[in-house]
């Protein structure tokens, strides 16, 4: 079933997203917000999140460009920086869509470069005019990324923020794609994403699931790499399944996912970030519902 394309109203406000690893129990993200409020007062800020995983520079990239889509046009800041004060470049980096991305260069911005149809432009910014001074050696989200961001929202030129870089020369950020076996209705993919509430999102996209023949009310088998097979049904949503059932489906980023109904695959799997799984639909399955594919 083909859904169709998002689109959502045009916003006219300078506008600035955030997604930081450094939560919420330090000043850490105000700090982020005021040096963006001082500098360009008419901007709207919306935190993305800024409880990425600790220096998890992958899961925050897959979130910055899953989100996207949904976000209005604007200036987006990524900070998950293991290597601040070290070698890194920190950029700018124009999009064909309009938006401008802004982070360290170690792959955070490549995933959502690349959804928002590529880089016209990029720049380093890490000794742009238009930072604070003095730049502590640990936090250039206050004295780098803001700052730029902010000049950037209030209509600076993103060639004036810094020196032109080459976008064939930007740390690259791939997530392995899943080994199919149409023929087996089998899929082992890597954990792409685990949320708050312990679903664990595979890096198994839509176009994927069409190839395996899934259909709802599938039996299948879940395997995490070393453990032992278990059994969950393919289903269209949560309510379709008793509470601790384990069941895989489509989720709200159009990737398959395994979750546990008012519980968690995370615990129930052991399963984490990274960690490979099998989903195959179990021996003498058929279709038990002419159709009906993937929601």
């Amino acid at each position: 079933m083909t859904r169709p394309t998002v689109t959502l109203p045009t916003v006219t406000l300078p506008t600035v997203t955030l997604l930081t690893d450094y939560g919420l129990s330090d000043e850490f993200a105000g700090v982020c917000h005021g040096v963006i409020a001082r500098i360009c007062p008419d901007a709207r800020i919306i935190d993305l999140t800024h409880d990425v995983p600790r220096h998890d520079v992958r899961t925050g990239a897959l979130v910055l460009a899953q989100s996207l889509p949904y976000l209005p046009v604007g200036v987006h800041v990524g900070i998950v920086d293991p290597d601040v004060g070290g070698q890194r470049r920190a950029v700018a980096l124009a999009l064909s869509d309009g938006r401008v991305l802004v982070g360290p260069d170690n792959g955070l911005l490549w995933p959502a470069a690349e959804g928002g149809g590529g880089i016209v432009e990029a720049v380093e910014i890490s000794h742009s005019p238009l930072r604070l001074e003095p730049v502590s050696a640990t936090f250039h989200g206050r004295d780098i990324f803001c700052p730029v961001a902010a000049h950037l929202a209030a209509g600076v030129a993103v060639a004036e923020a810094g020196e032109p870089v080459d976008p064939a020369a930007l740390e690259r950020l791939e997530v392995p794609r899943p080994r199919l076996d149409p023929a087996e209705h089998r899929a082992t993919a890597i954990v792409t994403l685990r949320d708050r509430f312990g679903n664990l999102q595979l890096a198994v996209r839509h176009e994927d699931l069409e190839q395996l023949g899934l259909r709802l009310g599938h039996e299948v088998t879940v395997a995490v790499a070393g453990g032992e097979p278990q059994v969950a049904r393919y289903v269209r949503t949560f309510a379709d399944a008793a509470a601790g059932d384990l069941i895989v489906y489509e989720d709200a980023g159009r990737r398959l996912a395994i979750a546990v109904s008012h519980g968690s695959a995370a615990e129930r799997l052991a399963a984490r970030t990274g960690d490979e799984v099998t989903v195959a639909r179990r021996a003498g399955e058929h279709d038990r519902k002419a159709g009906s594919g993937p929601p």
